[in-house]
């Protein structure tokens, strides 16, 4: 079994998605623990929640750690947000690493949550690495 050591699962919560990643059921996994389909539904969940918390943290810590930062209001359209992610890196003189279709592509998928109607409803927060990569946080989700 790996070890959960250094991570944000327990080792209950490793032991039960390296079982079910195995292919075996809930009602299995439980007989094999020794406890019931629900609490092993209830581990899962947990583990889950545990890994959406520490991607959100190193997405957080991504963009807090980039040179640029900026903040987008709610309502700004995605032509908008674009254009800015360009004017920003080129007052800071770094080079974008997507040509405007592929950071239309990335930003609509990070964002897809919290747009509407191509335009933004919630405030995020924008970085750009020194290596062009455009990170994105919002606390909605």
């Amino acid at each position: 079994m790996v070890s959960a050591e250094s991570t944000t699962l327990t080792e209950r919560q490793v032991e039960v998605l390296e079982l079910r990643e195995q292919g075996q059921t809930q009602q299995e996994v439980a007989d094999r623990l020794g406890t019931t389909d629900s609490n092993i539904s209830a581990i899962e969940r947990a583990a889950e929640q545990n890994v959406t918390k520490a991607r959100r943290t190193l997405e957080l810590v991504q963009t807090i750690r980039s040179p640029v930062q900026f903040s987008v209001a709610p309502g700004t359209s995605f032509d908008d947000l674009v254009a800015s992610v360009y004017a920003h890196g080129d007052e800071a003189g770094i080079k974008i690493t997507y040509c405007r279709p592929e950071l239309y592509t990335h930003l609509y998928g990070v964002l897809e949550e919290c747009t509407k109607q191509s335009e933004l409803t919630t405030t995020i927060d924008v970085g750009v690495t020194n290596d062009g990569e455009v990170r994105v946080y919002t606390d909605d989700f």
